[in-house]
Formats: structure tokens, sequence, C-alpha cells
């Protein structure tokens, strides 16, 4: 499985950013999807998750703020991320799990710079 996330860019704090991870095959068939993000000397941080049932979750950092979704037609998973601030500058990567068969998959990441 290989997943592709793209829509980072530069942006104003309070400002939004989508972005998308496309995977190569039907998401439908991966348990759960998700996104986590590494900023400059921080470590790897879990802050969005999907799961095939339809449920979500969300670190505490980004709650309120980001939004997580399935496009099952497109094989996409999306972040909507609003209301960004500067400690959110990060590289974003999406990774997807599943059961049967086991296996997990990480993708390339994508550069989010949020200025004050």
């Amino acid at each position: 499985v290989q997943l592709q996330a793209s829509g980072g860019g530069l942006v104003q704090a309070g400002g939004s950013l989508r972005l998308s991870c496309v995977a190569s095959l039907n998401i439908s068939s991966l348990d759960h999807m998700g996104w986590y993000r590494q900023g400059p000397g921080q470590e790897r941080e879990v802050i969005a998750g999907s799961h095939v049932s339809g449920s979500t979750e969300y670190a505490g950092s980004v709650k309120g703020r980001f939004t997580i979704s399935r496009d099952n037609a497109k094989n996409t998973v999306y972040l909507q991320m609003n209301s960004l601030r500067p400690e959110d500058t990060a590289v974003y990567h999406c990774n997807a799990l599943s059961i049967s068969p086991p296996g997990a998959y990480w993708g390339q990441g994508t550069l989010v710079t949020v200025s004050s």
C-alpha cells in the first residue's frame, strides 16, 4: 500500500489548510487511517484517526480545530485544519492499518508552516 500526502504549505496563524492522503488501494479495506506530525526538534505526535466503522479520535492539541474524514470513492483521507497556530508547524504524514491481512503503512509527509 502506498500513501501520498499533499496539501501542505505556508499559512498565517488563524488560517486553514486541507491535507489529502491518497492510497493506492480501496481504503474501505483499511481498518484505520490516521495523521501524525513531527515538528522541528519534537517527537512524533499522533493527531487524528479514522476507523472503518466511522468513529474518529483526536489528540487534545488539535481537538475542535482539526477534522479527519474519508472519501472511499477517491481512496482519500483528508485532514481539515482550522485556526492554525505557529505550534502546528510540522511535517504531516498519513498512515494506515489493516487487520486482515495484518499490515501497517506509512506515507511521505507534507510540510505545514504556520507564521505568526
